[in-house]
């Protein structure tokens, strides 16, 4: 291979074995396959493996505690097949390489970075992973760190074809934080998975940006998503601390609730959420476009965020009951709620509502709220969502007596959202206690 090996040489380094690897290939040629691996067997327990400069084609399995750095342009190359990593051991480090080309096979689950379920403070830190098709997997690992790691998927595969950025299984006590992830199919998809911080990541260009699914206790913080088809798809989850997260651009959904329930979301801004269109630039069905929707999520605080210019800023239904919300501000959405139920909400807590950009009552004692309740519905829209094809009729003789006999006779208006004392001036978006706490 025109290859020449150098000695290996051992130092120590803070009280561990460090192996620094200096063989020296030709320019543009790889490093022999199994050298790595080799120096990795020989290596005692905590010592520090530093990969030198230059392309390692590798499958490597972690089965004691290690520190694996890379010295600048190290790079591990899984050339298309399995796991390029793999970790089935404790206390190991992974830092500082750039990982690449996984195998594309869903089923056996091909990672940048597997972690296997018996592992324990696992640090994977500081990593640039490309071509991969799971980024990071963790499976039934404990107190695992994932943090500032650029992570790319296969961008060749369709999007359902293609793995998570960082996929979390029956995971526990794990942050994920700092991290930048694109073109995979969800960038941080956590299932059956307690107890975690999901904090600060950037996540674009993918299916759901933070996908939840049987995962209760989790701190979700300080992230931000565009471009994804829903940033926050949480799902079937309860006492989520949902705190200070941005979704910007994205296409269906900027908070997706289904099954949510006893969770806080507080201090978020959700801003120009785009809708899904046909090639005939008409909405798709359920792709209007939706700030919030609330799917069968009761109990729930709802609280100081920011919707903004979404077609719909907010989507309540199928059950969505007991939830306080209260302190938001809905500002330029096309339709600022969407409510289509048989029992009526308020939507104020405490003497205080929300803000509401099309809102013309008076405020004539001064207090900051105004002195006329707020209906954001009245039938006629319920009748409208409920009848799409009734929308021919809006402006008919019919319609606009319909809607004088609510405003002059309340009895007959149908059941919906009231807010009794709505925000004259639009609240500051505070960041939400817990994002603050979290360093």
């Amino acid at each position: 291979m025109g290859v020449s090996t150098a000695p290996l040489r051992m130092t120590a380094c803070a009280g561990a074995l460090a192996v620094l690897l200096a063989w020296l290939p030709d320019a543009g040629a790889a490093a022999p396959a199994d050298a790595l691996a080799q120096a990795i067997a020989r290596a005692a327990p905590g010592a520090t493996i530093t990969v030198p400069t230059g392309v390692h084609v590798v499958h490597l399995r972690l089965d004691k505690p290690l520190t694996l750095v890379g010295a600048p342009g190290a790079v591990l190359d899984g050339e298309d097949s399995g796991d390029v990593i793999r970790i089935a051991a404790s206390d190991v480090v992974v830092r500082g390489l750039a990982i690449r080309r996984s195998g594309t096979d869903l089923t056996a689950m091909n990672a940048g970075v597997f972690v296997e379920q018996q592992a324990r403070r696992v640090a994977i830190v500081g990593n640039a992973l490309e071509d991969v098709l799971f980024g990071v997997y963790l499976n039934g690992a404990a107190d695992v760190r994932v943090i500032g790691n650029r992570i790319r998927g296969v961008a060749a595969l369709r999007s359902p074809d293609r793995g998570d950025g960082i996929h979390l299984w029956n995971d526990t006590g794990v942050e994920v934080r700092d991290n930048d992830v694109g073109t995979v199919r969800d960038g941080i998809y956590i299932y059956v998975s307690p107890r975690n911080r999901i904090v600060g990541n950037r996540i674009h260009d993918v299916r759901y940006g933070i996908h939840y699914m049987y995962s209760n206790h989790n701190l979700i913080a300080g992230n931000i998503t565009t471009r994804t088809r829903a940033g926050y798809a949480l799902m079937q989850s309860d006492h989520l601390t949902v705190s200070g997260n941005r979704s910007l651009g994205d296409a269906t959904y900027g908070m997706l609730l289904n099954y949510v329930t006893y969770s806080t979301l507080d201090g978020n801004i959700v801003r120009d959420v785009t809708g899904e269109r046909d090639e005939h630039g008409q909405p798709l069905p359920g792709g209007e476009g939706k700030g919030m929707f609330v799917y069968n999520s009761e109990y729930n605080r709802i609280a100081g965020n920011d919707i903004v210019r979404c077609p719909i800023g907010i989507h309540v239904t199928a059950g969505s009951e007991g939830n306080l919300v209260h302190g938001n501000a809905f500002v330029d959405n096309r339709v600022q709620v969407k409510y289509v139920q048989n029992v009526a909400q308020e939507w104020s807590w405490r003497g205080r509502g929300n803000y509401w950009s099309d809102y013309v009552g008076w405020d004539l004692d001064g207090d900051g709220r105004g002195d006329a309740a707020f209906r954001p519905n009245d039938g006629v829209d319920i009748l409208f969502w409920k009848y799409p094809g009734a929308r021919l009729l809006m402006s008919s003789p019919a319609i606009l007596t319909l809607r004088y006999v609510q405003r002059a006779f309340p009895v007959f208006t149908p059941p919906s959202v009231s807010d009794s004392h709505p925000l004259m001036a639009r609240p500051a978006v505070r960041e939400g206690d817990a994002y603050a706490a979290r360093d």
